[in-house]
């Protein structure tokens, strides 16, 4: 009696284990790579055939020639891709008002000719952390300082990111925004890749520490993969 019971109920779930932890999983991402292939495997980027971000994630760019992106909570230092997280914080945390008083401060010394008002998302995260666009308004706001650092003019900038520019899915859905990283790709692309100054190399240790001196971090690393917290430059060096 209890044989009879007990191997039908064996071969239903060693069947059903076949068909929904092997065999359809196999069946959805052979479609997905079959239809969808460069949004299956993450939406990654390439320069020089070298993956430098996916445009599903936010880098961290804070160098002036390059169009900034929303702060980040995600991981210790924030752009985290493998820590996808909120601040948690809420509207009477005073750790968050200073973090946002700080992060204006900083925007209008750095955008001296943007204007007074800093639009809310530049000093505001997401709730994964990771959010890649902001409002065309938000990259427009920036127009002025990137401008000054490529020494280009700001109307071939406007134009830029008019071109860059989503609009609303289906006409409806959402709101006009721009991928920031997108928008540094082709910026670079435009008129060149800047020479980012070299970060200098930590002081040695003292003798006997366990601890050896840090290499000197490069602003640009040569191959980037879709990082935790994204280069100063999303294209990999120029080939000597």
């Amino acid at each position: 009696m209890l044989r009879a019971q007990l191997l039908p109920a064996l071969r239903t779930t060693l069947f059903t284990m076949l068909l929904l932890g092997l065999g359809y999983p196999l069946a959805v991402t052979g479609l997905a790579q079959l239809l969808f292939p460069g949004r299956a495997s993450g939406s990654l980027l390439h320069e020089a055939n070298a993956p430098v971000g996916s445009e599903l994630l936010a880098q961290k760019f804070s160098a002036p020639v390059y169009f900034q992106p929303r702060p980040s909570a995600a991981g210790d230092a924030g752009y985290d891709a493998s820590n996808s997280s909120g601040s948690n914080l809420g509207p009477t945390s005073k750790k968050l008002r200073e973090r946002v008083q700080a992060d204006v401060k900083r925007l209008l010394e750095e955008n001296p000719e943007a204007g007074a008002t800093v639009p809310v998302e530049l000093v505001t995260t997401s709730g994964s952390g990771l959010d890649p666009h902001l409002s065309p308004a938000a990259a427009l706001w920036q127009v002025q300082r990137v401008a000054k650092a490529r020494g280009m003019a700001p109307e071939r900038l406007r134009a830029l990111i008019e071109q860059h520019t989503e609009g609303r899915d289906l006409g409806f859905l959402g709101e006009a925004r721009v991928n920031v990283l997108l928008l540094n790709l082709a910026l670079d692309r435009q008129v060149g890749r800047p020479n980012l100054p070299v970060a200098p190399a930590a002081a040695p240790s003292a003798p006997g520490s366990a601890t050896a001196a840090a290499p000197a971090a490069t602003a640009a690393p040569p191959a980037p993969a879709p990082p935790a917290s994204g280069p100063q430059s999303p294209l990999p060096p120029a080939a000597p």
